[in-house]
């Protein structure tokens, strides 16, 4: 079993110093860090007191080496959805935690396009494209070549061109030839 705990602090915008000044009662960022890196034991208090001082259930702290994990694949900018260099993983909604089928992808917001603001995270549902008439009109990310990814509102899907509209105003339609799969928006989490 792998901790999650710095996937989680990071994913809630916390220093190692916050985390261990949020923690009851208080310890240090020096202890944290080991906490997170196994160099030193995650005891079961200490499970409790960090999951306490994030908001978590102490069970969401540990995670299974083989389990697929929802990753942040990409941010949306100005000019468009940009993959990330490295993935980072996501800190899944409990009301999502029991769905079936392949592991939700997040779209994380680094610049206000549209309806979206910086600092949002857009939950999506990977599906098989043959599927993609449900998600017709409806926000999508799309996987394009080269690594690269394409976002909008899904508004025609002809044989295996997928098109999409993007949120943007002025910009034109994206076309995708035969993509491995449609990612459908499902959830917008904002800061508050």
């Amino acid at each position: 079993m792998v901790n999650r705990i710095r996937d989680l602090r990071k994913a809630k915008g916390l220093t190692l110093a916050d985390l261990a000044a949020a923690c009851e009662p208080a310890t240090t960022a020096q202890t944290i860090g080991r906490l997170e890196t196994g160099m030193r034991q995650l005891s079961l208090t200490w499970m409790n007191r960090i999951a306490a001082a994030l908001g978590v259930e102490p069970a969401s702290l540990m995670r299974a080496d083989a389990g697929s994990q929802t990753q942040i694949v990409a941010e949306l900018a100005a000019a468009g959805p940009e993959a990330l260099s490295t993935p980072r993983e996501a800190v899944l909604p409990s009301e999502l935690a029991t769905a079936d089928g392949p592991a939700p992808v997040v779209l994380a917001v680094s610049e206000s396009v549209g309806e979206y603001r910086p600092g949002d995270m857009l939950w999506l549902q990977p599906l098989n494209p043959d599927n993609a008439q449900s998600a017709i009109n409806r926000d999508c990310l799309v996987p394009r070549p080269g690594g690269r990814f394409a976002f909008g509102r899904l508004i025609d899907r002809r044989g295996t061109l997928v098109g999409l509209l993007p949120p943007g105003p002025g910009q034109k339609q994206v076309v995708v030839d035969n993509p491995a799969w449609i990612a459908v928006a499902m959830m917008l989490v904002r800061p508050l």
